[in-house]
């Protein structure tokens, strides 16, 4: 074939994955056909000679992976699937229909799509986990592309990725920077200088080329060049036109997100030479075989004598070890706190499996997501309350269905004197609003080790939360802990109130069970260390043997922690529910008002959440001690 041939091939398929893009975005009414159509040249270049990918094995080892971070162009990328052969016609006319695969932006409805987009500045550092993976995991040559948005490149999340690819030389991953100039509501930032995006990679230390994004030569050279490159990641800086082709489109403002009318579409159509169907053979990767981390050894949890002091932190890093013995597909994140939440234990057991975040939170858990796209099982930690900064990239891992495990060590104001910027008291709220997510609040070392163990093959977002202090271990190393349960410390059919707590509040609430003892009030005490799911038996048995009398205790804001996961259990029930004849009276102790510094004992007392508060909320509830 000669130049001129090849020349005129990728630019009947950029045309056609332009008219394409129009067609399903007419249909459906809505869509981004011209974000769409600004980086057509470039997708069409790097599908029909670059891209390595079995759409027949979506799971082989070593497929290239391609990803949208700029997921609105969804169309261009179901446009390429068409003429990969692996959608029909019909279905690219089904976009953002009810019950359709092709839905507003990418998820892994699909199965070349790894993870969801659409919030913009997720793509590129969910990207360095997957180059990652490639080069210090897998071992294998498979290159990450990720196409980007001018406009996302404002998301600090972007940075944080150029800073993380640099600093592990991912040579491997190749970003390609679609600068149409025009973002929602007109300019970006930076236009069409995409000189500043170049000194800006470069002072990452990226290697950073200009071209224009609708020349083909230029596209070709540049990808060729950039497999070329060994010791740092490449970003393509390309300058294109948003709606480019159309002449009531290009580079226009006013166009974003809207779909054509039908009249406008068949001119578009038009100008862009007709509707083709074009299907390419997409080269296939060579054959690749992961590389091993290890041969798995029996799974040997830590155990801890009862009545020692463990702090719940120092435990999760016990255990973390241990199932990386058993499970080399295990990974750890850190934060730059790794000496705090003990995941240095782990770095120092696994070097080859540890990598270090430092302060990035987004790419932490972009990084966690990207891992586990190749299978592995990451486990992200760091201070509870920064975990927060992330959350999109939380709330974006469910819509991918993504596995991944984050850990949340100085959590609550049980932390003491470090004050109130520490103090997580939002977390349990929300990793409970996530969809499908598993949320774990151990109170000793030795349920906080079995509860990790557990992590690791729990499929969606698993939340552990981990205590600052050592605190006394309650329970023996062979006592069993499910997802899903719960223990009763004590219990009689004597019990007049149910108290219900987790964590740190668990020992509060045994010092309490031992005052109202001796005040002839006896109580039960639920260990409630799975938040979600929560055991909901357990706590309607115990509602209804304790006349409905309920005091949660929690070391967390009022709002949507533990006493919002009891509450719930109980609203699925018609009218008010009756136990013996009494209304279910529920009393919530949680932190109210803004904490300080201070003693975790003055923090907790403060903060009416400690055993002198259990005391007296049950005191109201019962007023009549056992045998009166």
């Amino acid at each position: 074939m000669t130049t001129q041939e090849q020349l005129y091939q990728w630019h009947e398929l950029a045309q056609q994955l332009r008219v394409d893009s129009i067609r399903m975005t007419t249909i459906a009414g809505s869509g981004h056909p011209t974000s769409s159509m600004s980086p057509a040249d470039l997708m069409a270049i790097l599908l029909a000679k670059y891209l390595r990918y079995d759409f027949d094995n979506p799971d082989h080892p070593n497929n290239d992976r391609l990803i949208f971070s700029k997921g609105h162009a969804a169309p261009l990328l179901y446009s390429m699937y068409k003429a990969a052969g692996v959608i029909t016609d019909e279905e690219l006319r089904s976009l953002r229909h009810f019950g359709s695969r092709l839905e507003g932006h990418p998820t892994p409805l699909l199965p070349w799509v790894d993870v969801a987009t659409g919030s913009l500045g997720q793509g590129l550092p969910i990207g360095v986990g997957i180059a990652l993976a490639g080069k210090y995991l897998d071992q294998l040559p498979y290159h990450t592309w990720v196409l980007l948005g001018d406009s996302e490149t404002a998301e600090g999340s972007v940075w944080e990725a150029f800073d993380h690819a640099a600093h592990y030389t991912l040579d491997n991953l190749i970003a390609i920077l679609d600068v149409n100039r025009l973002g929602q509501r007109g300019q970006t930032e930076l236009g069409w200088n995409t000189q500043a995006y170049a000194n800006r990679a470069r002072a990452f230390g990226w290697q950073a080329m200009e071209i224009d994004g609708h020349d083909l030569t230029q596209i070709d050279q540049a990808y060729s060049a950039a497999l070329t490159v060994n010791d740092r990641p490449t970003v393509i800086i390309a300058r294109t036109k948003k709606g480019k082709g159309v002449t009531g489109l290009e580079d226009l403002g006013g166009w974003h997100g809207k779909a054509l009318q039908p009249e406008d579409e068949q001119r578009a159509i038009a100008e862009l030479g007709g509707t083709r169907q074009i299907i390419i053979s997409v080269d296939t990767p060579e054959p690749g075989t992961p590389a091993s981390l290890g041969n798995p050894q029996p799974l040997q949890l830590p155990t801890y004598h009862k009545g020692a002091k463990v702090a719940t932190r120092r435990a999760y890093g016990d255990a973390l070890v241990a199932l990386g013995a058993a499970e080399p597909q295990v990974i750890a994140l850190d934060a730059e706190v790794s000496n705090s939440t003990y995941a240095e234990d782990f770095a120092e057991a696994y070097p080859e499996r540890y990598f270090e975040m430092y302060i990035a939170e987004q790419q932490m858990i972009a990084a966690a997501v990207g891992l586990q796209v190749r299978e592995y099982k990451p486990f992200a930690s760091t201070f509870a309350a920064f975990l927060t900064r992330g959350y999109d990239f939380v709330r974006m891992a469910a819509v991918s269905r993504a596995n991944i495990k984050l850990v949340g060590s100085h959590a609550g104001v049980s932390i003491g004197q470090d004050g109130a910027s520490q103090m997580a008291l939002e977390d349990l709220a929300a990793f409970r609003a996530v969809w499908s997510s598993t949320v774990l609040y151990p109170c000793d070392a030795n349920q906080t080790a079995q509860l990790v163990a557990q992590m690791c093959d729990r499929n969606g977002i698993v939340y552990l939360r981990t205590t600052r202090e050592s605190t006394s271990v309650i329970y023996d190393a062979d006592e069993d802990f499910t997802i899903g349960g719960s223990k009763i410390i004590h219990s009689s059919p004597q019990d007049q109130a149910t108290v219900i707590a987790a964590g740190i509040t668990v020992h509060e609430a045994m010092k309490a069970y031992d005052r109202l003892k001796k005040a002839g009030i006896i109580i039960r005490l639920i260990d409630a260390y799975s938040v979600k799911p929560i055991d909901v038996q357990t706590l309607h048995q115990a509602a209804k043997d304790t006349k409905g009398n309920l005091v949660v205790v929690e070391d967390h804001w009022l709002e949507g922690g533990l006493g919002a996961a009891v509450l719930d259990v109980f609203a699925g029930t018609k009218n008010t529910p009756i136990y013996a004849g009494s209304p279910l009276r529920l009393i919530k102790l949680a932190v109210r008002d803004m904490p300080s510094s201070g003693t975790p004992a003055e923090l907790l007392h403060a903060a009416q959440i400690d055993a002198d508060a259990i005391v007296k909320a049950v005191k109201s509830q019962v007023r009549q001690p056992v045998g009166v």
